[in-house]
């Protein structure tokens, strides 16, 4: 059993699933931080090759010792990309995100765990996206603005946007369509209670049955 099976506590999830590997961690090898990771790992190169090929006269050990660590220390933008492009396999492992007839929950974490979870209520807008890899793997991001709003009793009350993602899955289209659906029936039928509430909502002319199985 998961983290996420833990806390869906017997919720029955509409659609579950994770990153595909290959999309994920192309993007992560290929985002913006290679081109500047290999210009300085070139720069950096050039010079240790010119100080090995360079005879120095009287050059100590410590002194050998002292570029080494100079070195290692100045390479530290290509380490930090290469430690994202690892990182990004166990990233991709605990990644797992779940669609239930109340929200969207997204299971995240290597060192640490944390569970997101955005009810349909709070999701605003729900758009498609596929960047150049998602369309070289046939995959797809899912991408939800969630409004909040936060107050002060000494303020007034001001808005607060979060975002949350599901992201390089190959079924986008059939999961944008199913919590497209999910989220107009179940806001309108929430913001919109015409009928007072009822067990079935006929107001606002909206489909959201709870009975119904998406």
């Amino acid at each position: 059993m998961t983290d996420l099976d833990a806390y869906l506590d017997g919720e029955r999830p509409l659609w579950r699933g994770r990153p595909t590997a290959k999309c994920f961690i192309l993007e992560c090898i290929f985002n913006p931080l290679l081109f500047f990771a290999l210009i300085w790992g070139a720069f950096d190169l050039m010079f240790i090759l010119l100080l090995k090929n360079t005879p120095v006269n009287g050059m100590t050990s410590s002194v050998k010792g002292f570029m080494g660590i100079f070195f290692l220390i100045h390479l530290m933008p290509v380490w930090l990309y290469l430690g994202g492009v690892i990182l990004s396999v166990f990233r991709q492992r605990n990644i797992e995100y779940a669609v239930t007839e109340r929200g969207v929950y997204v299971s995240r974490g290597v060192f640490t765990k944390e569970i997101v979870f955005k009810p349909f209520t709070e999701i605003s807008n729900v758009n498609m996206h596929r960047g150049v890899i998602d369309r070289m793997t046939d995959c797809g991001d899912i991408t939800m603005t969630c409004g909040a709003v936060v107050g002060d009793a000494r303020l007034s009350t001001v808005g607060r946007t979060e975002a949350i993602a599901i992201q390089d899955i190959p079924d986008y289209q059939e999961v944008f369509k199913l919590i497209r659906r999910l989220q107009t029936d179940i806001y309108s039928d929430t913001m919109y209670p015409n009928a007072l509430r009822p067990e079935n909502n006929p107001g606002y002319r909206t489909k959201y049955n709870p009975e119904d199985r998406y």
